[in-house]
């Protein structure tokens, strides 16, 4: 047996599934990194109805993994000093439940996630995602949200963001497979 094939028999085999080594302490780079590839930057706005008098916006930043890294999203937890971990049940076939850390908080999205990803630049296409929303969420610290025009401007804002998520999810066929 040739060395390559037997090297691949064994970083692919069992037993190594799941034995990364998890950093201890998570540094800045990492964060970014699992942002890039896992990260969400999501804004939702409504329109007033009922006792709701005025506009609304919301902003929400995620990292979802799956329920096995649930310790890795409380070291992220602690890294920013703020926000929860959920648990996620998974109601499509082809998916596995997963474990959400979340931020919600204006407060702490404009005091803490906002400025760590100014200084840390993402590196993937998310980095446009991050830009509307952070215009955004000057927007509604500005209150511009209250106003009519403040909150088209948003809801056009908004509408760039997370270009091809719904394509995607439109290709695929109900058994989770591209078509």
């Amino acid at each position: 047996m040739n060395l390559k094939k037997r090297s691949q028999q064994i970083h692919s085999s069992p037993t190594y599934v799941g034995r990364r080594e998890k950093p201890k302490v998570l540094s800045d780079d990492y964060i970014v990194g699992l942002t890039d590839g896992e990260g969400c930057f999501y804004v939702e706005t409504r329109i007033p109805k009922g006792v709701h008098r005025s506009f609304r916006v919301e902003m929400h930043f995620y990292i979802k993994l799956r329920e096995d890294e649930l310790s890795l999203l409380r070291k992220i937890q602690e890294f920013f000093g703020c926000g929860g971990v959920y648990y996620q049940k998974e109601y499509r076939t082809n998916q596995n439940n997963c474990y959400r850390f979340g931020v919600t908080s204006q407060k702490d999205l404009h005091e803490k996630i906002i400025p760590f990803f100014d200084k840390h630049s993402l590196q993937s296409q998310k980095l446009k995602n991050y830009l509307l929303f952070r215009q955004i969420g000057l927007m509604v610290n500005n209150k511009e949200h209250k106003s009519k025009e403040g909150f088209e401007k948003i809801q056009l804002l908004k509408s760039q963001m997370n270009n091809g998520a719904r394509w995607m999810r439109e290709i695929r066929s109900s058994s989770g497979n591209s078509e």
